[in-house]
């Protein structure tokens, strides 16, 4: 007897259905939806352990107001996503000291938005440029899915002990400006601020200024943000 996955459609994705008319329709099952989201998230880039990080088990216990704004700012941002997604105003930045939760917060919201059925795509700033050097053959394909991709999340941008080099700069701003200009949204995570960003590049940090302006947190302060330490 052959198996399926799922019993209901046997892995056809839909079925004939009537309509109350009796004219007869393709209806989509719903494992469909499930399979397709799967892929998403294996295109994201996101490995399993990012994939648990959710709004749920973020701890906010003791931890700074500043870090409880950006919490409500990330999860707000879920919230209002249909109605901003085509805005010019349609994404969002955590900026400042690390070990406040920045990356968690924008991993809550991307795996929100997969759950959804909307693509994203993670590049960590240093690993994804280590990765784009190392096959250059594949660079005007992987820089094409970073300009397209439904909704693209920077992690960690302008990490390094040192400046970003040119081609990271005309790269960024590439991908940067298709975005702006196509209004498809970003997240951003930095330790850098919009003003410091401006000072490596100013067309690139005045593009994520307003297009993050609606959606955006700036963590300034002491040690006492970074959960790691305590």
């Amino acid at each position: 007897m052959e198996s399926f996955e799922c019993n209901i459609c046997q892995d056809e994705g839909g079925m004939v259905a009537l309509g109350e008319d009796g004219t007869e329709y393709w209806r989509s099952c719903e494992c469909a939806e499930r399979k397709r989201i799967k892929r998403l998230m294996q295109f994201s880039q996101i490995t399993e352990e990012f994939q648990k990080k959710m709004f749920g088990n973020f701890n906010l216990e003791g931890r700074p107001p500043l870090v409880a704004q950006a919490f409500e700012v990330a999860r707000s941002y879920v919230l209002d996503f249909q109605k901003a997604r085509c805005t010019p105003q349609n994404s969002i930045a955590l900026l400042g000291r690390p070990g406040c939760g920045k990356t968690h917060l924008l991993m809550a919201v991307s795996n929100n938005l997969l759950s959804r059925g909307i693509e994203v795509l993670y590049f960590p700033w240093v690993e994804g440029f280590n990765g784009i050097k190392d096959d250059l053959s594949k660079m005007e394909e992987k820089v094409h899915r970073l300009r397209e991709c439904e909704v693209l999340y920077i992690d960690d941008m302008f990490k390094g002990r040192g400046k970003p080099t040119d081609f990271q700069l005309e790269q960024l701003f590439g991908i940067v400006n298709h975005r702006y200009l196509e209004k498809k949204p970003l997240l951003i995570s930095s330790e850098k601020t919009i003003a410091q960003i401006c000072e490596i590049d100013e067309g690139i940090g005045s593009r994520i200024n307003e297009m993050c302006r609606d959606y955006r947190v700036t963590l300034s302060g002491g040690i006492e943000l970074n959960y790691r330490l305590k």
